[in-house]
């Protein structure tokens, strides 16, 4: 009976873990292909439109790059799930968070992009997804802020004994914005799974994502006030031996 109950429970988990390869497969593919084709298509009315048309083709295209990036952050999501183990490794900082910056900064051309001096140049422990937890940081950063221009301001350093040793550096990156900021109270509830945060769709999901990586690499996130208004997320992460 124990048997049979433990065989019925496998085959369930194995059923479950198929339907999330099937589920990634439909975001990777079908509907981020169909949200493009209507991004494309939405570009090409540009020149056929009025003044206020401009206005709707804007919230159109607003809104389409937003549910790109939230299959992306599913499909991100669901690569995690669906791993047995996490294998970390020794990933170069300076380059994963220089890439993320430019390819949201291209994505999102209304928003301003500064980096605060350079990024260390130094390997921390993380894996192929540390790409995912500055991808989502970043995007959030601009899709839930209330401002015109949305400004986002990156740095990074490494922190620590400074005895030249490992013991207890590690490296903080920091992501400001000038939005709305979060309160004190939600700023544990903005990383639960499936929360909204301010309200502002998708939101819950990509922060869910970000405090899953940062955690299965031994390191930690939270949020801090930014001045004079605004929030500062900071990823902090192991330097690898």
């Amino acid at each position: 009976m124990d048997d049979d109950a433990g065989d019925d429970a496998e085959e369930r988990l194995k059923r479950q873990r198929n339907d999330l390869r099937l589920l990634n497969q439909v975001m990777r593919h079908d509907i981020r292909n169909d949200l493009q084709l209507i991004g494309a298509y939405a570009e090409l009315l540009e020149e056929h439109v009025d003044e206020e048309g401009e206005a709707y083709l804007d919230i159109i295209r607003e809104n389409t790059q937003s549910a790109v990036d939230l299959t992306a952050t599913v499909r991100d999501l669901a690569e995690v799930m669906l791993r047995d183990e996490v294998e970390t490794g020794r990933v170069p900082l300076d380059r994963i968070l220089s890439q993320q910056v430019e390819e949201v900064r291209s994505a999102y051309s209304t928003a301003v992009f500064t980096v605060e001096g350079s990024f260390p140049s130094v390997e921390v422990v993380a894996d192929e997804m540390l790409s995912s937890v500055f991808r989502n940081l970043l995007r959030n950063a601009v899709q839930h802020n209330d401002e015109t221009p949305p400004k986002v301001e990156v740095s990074a350093a490494v922190v620590g004994d400074g005895d030249g040793g490992n013991g207890d550096e590690h490296v903080e990156v920091r992501v400001a914005d000038n939005g709305p900021g979060i309160p004190e109270g939600q700023r544990e509830e903005i990383f639960g799974k499936g929360e909204k945060g301010l309200d502002s769709p998708g939101a819950g999901i990509g922060l869910y994502l970000v405090r899953s990586l940062v955690e299965s690499y031994g390191g930690d996130v939270w949020v801090e006030d930014n001045e004079p208004k605004g929030a500062v997320f900071v990823v902090e992460l192991r330097l690898a031996a």
